[in-house]
């Protein structure tokens, strides 16, 4: 069986490095059997993917994207607790939120991004609870925002 940064590298993706604070915070934190980690942007080599509102500037496709990006920041987070992504027993709990006009309804989609880019990366582990959540604002402009709740051995 191969191992989930394998997974990773036959998506043509790979673990970047752990995205920098852009605050008063650490990015993960493990207590016990579990990683907790803070909200990660979409942040690619120390710059946002985009910024704007998903419905407005920045458009759905633009936004699952984001999401995927975050989930890897916030996987990258993980690994720098636990040192061997073979280590994540369960993705528990994932929250997504998206910085979206008032009309736009899409905030599920947009946060599939993160929760299938982790079922192909974790298989049935990956499978976790989920909340996407609307928001009017994000950290920098940003679009979407992703933690994760892992459980570790």
């Amino acid at each position: 069986m191969s191992t989930p940064e394998e997974r990773l590298a036959e998506m043509g993706l790979a673990v970047p490095e752990v995205a920098k604070p852009v605050a008063a915070y650490v990015p993960a934190v493990r207590s016990g059997d579990h990683v907790f980690t803070s909200g990660q942007l979409p942040m690619r080599a120390g710059e946002l993917m985009v910024t704007g509102k998903v419905g407005g500037e920045v458009t759905a496709e633009e936004a699952y994207a984001c999401a995927q990006q975050c989930v890897l920041n916030a996987i990258a987070a993980v690994k720098s607790e636990i040192g061997d992504l073979s280590r994540v027993v369960r993705v528990v709990k994932v929250v997504a939120f998206i910085a979206s006009t008032p009309d736009f309804t899409g905030q599920p989609g947009v946060a599939n991004g993160a929760s299938e880019l982790l079922g192909e990366v974790f298989g049935d582990a990956g499978v976790h609870a989920r909340s996407a959540v609307g928001v009017p604002v994000l950290p920098l402009d940003a679009p979407v925002e992703v933690e994760l709740l892992v459980e570790v051995r």
